[in-house]
């Protein structure tokens, strides 16, 4: 297979096709809520800040819910690549449903982006792993490289769509990102041949026959989902944000529970899905933070920040700076990691890190939460202290992920990773539901209390986390 800069050919391919897959969707990110809470003079929909937080809410944590099946589905019939090709399509239809400016074109917009997001976000990750031996010294500084071009996508994402829609109209910025998305699928097809046998369908798993009739079942389960989300089921926002909230409590235990009762699983496996599934738990709660870019920590660049420099500079645009960090970071913790040698920490003390990085991030905030028109730095400092963090937590969760699942489930695991994201984006857009019902200092200072106390608690458990990953670092 050709090298891309010491790295497999295959990965500027998929580089590429994340760095506009997440330009398409932070673009939508940094726009929605604004877009749902701006009034409708201005274009907006003129939602209250409760409704816009339980919306967001069920848009974030459905996008990563679906890479369950969506992983099931390139595992079992229709293999990784397809899975991104069709996922892409999807994501860009739905952002130019949302460019059209009707409310029914709204909830279908978002609808199709939650399907096509769990298409696509699994498997091409899971690509980025199959592309590397399990011990390959490049893997984790490949999946640094790779994690920079999601951050690519979105730092440029805020800057053009939030422009467009804070400053033109909102939906000339969601069809931006319906551009991006579409210039992502047209280079990634053009790139298969750099992949080889990356992400091909399963062989004799299962007949083509039972494929198509799988295929079909699935349709009504897609349909129903679209139809619920374009609003032809009369189901309240925040009612739908409670059961989504109680369905995902119940999806990760009973996913935790087949996994671990299926067949086939050696002693050393077992004991890998324990440690996963604690990697899981501090994922979610890490993510719960992070996301609340898009949802508390927009809404205080809007109504508690001064963006009187530059004559009013979008809210949006804040949103580019974790990712500007990420890029300007990256590249040192890729060294880092690569070599540091036997001092490097374990991935349960990164994790550790990554917590208790991302409590300070939101407790710095504390002191000046009750305040109006405060200074534009306070909210670059907290995205830098959670940049520290998701360094030292997302890329080396990926590349965990990947080394601890076996090859036959790989995909169905990283859809498993993924959920900790769809539980963490739902915690962090609903969250925004409080933003005027409780003090913020009370609001933030509690979210930051809770992730220094699991950092600590994290940081005990590294040694038994140690002995359940059988060897793996």
């Amino acid at each position: 297979m050709a090298e891309f800069f010491g790295h497999p050919r295959g990965l500027a391919t998929l580089f590429l096709t994340e760095f506009w897959e997440r330009f398409s969707y932070y673009g939508i990110r940094a726009l929605l809520i604004l877009f749902m809470t701006a009034s409708l003079a201005s274009g907006g929909l003129g939602w209250e800040v409760f409704k816009a937080g339980a919306v967001y809410g069920i848009y974030a944590g459905m996008s990563y819910l679906i890479t369950l099946p969506g992983g099931w589905l390139a595992d079992r019939l229709i293999g990784q690549r397809k899975a991104v090709l069709y996922g892409g399509l999807l994501i860009a239809a739905g952002n130019y449903a949302l460019a059209v400016p009707l409310i029914q074109s709204f909830y279908l917009g978002l609808g199709l982006i939650v399907l096509g997001t769990g298409l696509l976000k699994p498997n091409v990750s899971t690509m980025v792993g199959q592309l590397y031996g399990p011990d390959h010294s490049r893997r984790d500084a490949g999946f640094s490289i790779f994690y920079m071009g999601i951050n690519l996508g979105a730092l440029l994402a805020p800057l053009a769509c939030s422009y467009l829609g804070e400053k033109i109209n909102w939906h000339l910025g969601f069809g931006l990102a319906g551009v991006g998305m579409t210039a992502g699928v047209i280079q990634y097809r053009a790139g298969w041949k750099h992949l080889a046998h990356i992400g091909a369908p399963p062989r004799d798993t299962l007949s083509h026959k039972r494929r198509l009739q799988l295929s079909l079942a699935l349709l009504p389960v897609l349909l129903a989902v679209g139809l619920g989300l374009t609003g032809v089921f009369k189901i309240t926002a925040t009612g739908l944000s409670k059961s989504l909230g109680l369905m995902l409590l119940i999806i990760v235990a009973a996913t935790f529970s087949w996994l671990f009762r299926m067949k086939g699983w050696t002693p050393i496996e077992r004991k890998r899905l324990v440690a996963i599934l604690i990697f899981f738990f501090a994922s979610s709660l890490f993510w719960s933070l992070f996301e609340q870019a898009g949802s508390t920590l927009n809404l205080f660049a809007e109504l508690n920040t001064n963006r009187s420099f530059l004559g009013g500079f979008p809210a949006g645009w804040f949103q580019s700076e974790e990712p500007l960090f990420v890029i300007l970071l990256a590249p040192v913790f890729a060294w880092l990691w690569v070599n540091l040698g036997r001092w490097e920490p374990s991935t349960g003390s990164k994790f550790a890190a990554g917590l208790l990085f991302a409590g300070f991030s939101f407790l710095i905030l504390v002191p000046v939460a009750g305040r109006t028109n405060n200074s534009p730095l306070w909210l670059t400092l907290s995205y830098l202290l959670v940049t520290v963090g998701e360094l030292c937590l997302s890329p080396v969760g990926l590349s965990v992920t990947t080394k601890l699942a076996p090859s036959r489930v790989a995909s169905l695991m990283m859809g498993f990773w993924f959920l900790s994201d769809a539980v963490g984006n739902y915690i962090g857009g609903t969250l925004a539901s409080f933003y005027h019902a409780f003090p913020l200092p009370r609001l933030f200072g509690t979210v930051a209390l809770t992730a220094i106390g699991a950092a600590l608690a994290v940081f005990l458990l590294v040694p038994i986390m140690k002995k359940l990953m059988g060897g793996v670092n």
